[in-house]
């Protein structure tokens, strides 16, 4: 059995003119997490819509689980779960309905779908709102609904596209930890997002895609170390200090370094990370205590922008993909 649970390459995919998909390898170990980052526009939800055959690529090869996406398309159906970035229950349905009613499709018994339903209400935590017709529950239980509905076939490989999108901080936590619980359990997942915390907090493996193409590929380490130099932050415990902390910092980096003067944070790129140690004993001989000393790396929003150009919240406010009017994403 192959190690990775999903595997594409070259994957080509036009719409006329517009060519969404221009030879996008990916590849997904089996029980990790794939974050797949890019501008609205990019082909993220056009490449997941090829790996949950609903699409047809033009070119290339993608293979589910050991099975081919064309040739073996019914195969890989069984294997996959799918959340989309829109809410896919019948809000006219109870949640109770709406998973049996999915488990009857999938061609579980009666019995059967009923028990998985209750299974999977307890596990969402939505028990005490079985009953309730869809329309009625908050946006992150709707999305938890979502989830549950995905899972309603015990699948080994889930798609997630863009699951948290409009989402409060508490309902995405919440999405987070269910994801992770299933990540323990052994299942693959593929994650599309434009939340640069989440695919820090989830993914494994990120690929960033522009304009139809693979840009880059990493885990999010590798990627945040691949961008650029560690960036070094110091808050005095004294507002009356800055100057004085700004000017060591300028001393040991050569750099004019990055003020705010509203947080009293302090910022400026380092190529050594010995340098801590230094600016720790140049603080201490200055009688000069910090609030905050840290060395990071750039954030992956940084990233984001390095790679194509824009940050992730100008992305996110840029043209919404258009997949079921026929235009790619």
């Amino acid at each position: 059995m192959s190690e990775l649970a999903i595997e594409a390459e070259g994957l080509v995919k036009r719409f006329g003119e517009t060519v969404a998909l221009d030879g996008v390898d990916l590849a997904v170990p089996r029980g990790k997490v794939l974050g797949v980052l890019g501008p609205n526009g990019a082909g993220k939800t056009t490449a997941v819509r090829v790996l949950a055959t609903l699409l047809r690529a033009d070119e290339g090869r993608a293979v589910v689980g050991g099975f081919d996406v064309v040739e073996q398309a019914t195969a890989v159906r069984g294997l996959i779960g799918l959340t989309g970035q829109y809410a896919s229950v019948d809000e006219d349905l109870s949640g109770a309905e709406n998973l049996v009613l999915i488990g009857k499709l999938l061609g579980l018994p009666k019995a059967e779908a009923k028990a998985r339903a209750a299974e999977l209400l307890e596990r969402f935590e939505l028990t005490d709102a079985a009953t309730r017709s869809v329309k009625t529950y908050s946006g992150g239980m709707r999305r938890r609904a979502d989830l549950a509905a995905s899972l309603v076939g015990r699948p080994e490989v889930l798609y997630l596209d863009e699951p948290t999108t409009g989402l409060d901080p508490h309902s995405r936590n919440e999405v987070w930890a269910t994801v992770r619980g299933l990540v323990d359990e052994g299942v693959t997942v593929l994650l599309t997002t434009q939340y640069l915390e989440e695919a820090d907090q989830l993914a494994d493996l990120i690929t960033v895609i522009d304009h139809g193409r693979v840009i880059a590929n990493g885990t999010p380490n590798d990627l945040k170390r691949r961008t650029g130099s560690q960036t070094l932050q110091v808050r005095p415990s004294l507002a009356a200090d800055l100057g004085a902390v700004a000017e060591i910092l300028r001393q040991l980096t050569g750099v004019e370094p990055i003020t705010n003067a509203e947080s009293g944070l302090l910022s400026t790129p380092v190529d050594n990370p010995v340098l801590l140690s230094t600016v720790v004993r140049r603080l201490d001989e200055a009688g000069i205590t910090a609030d905050e000393l840290a060395l990071r790396l750039p954030s992956l929003d940084e990233v984001f922008l390095t790679l194509t150009g824009k940050t992730a919240k100008a992305s996110a406010a840029g043209e919404v993909d258009k997949i079921a009017e026929g235009s790619p994403a």
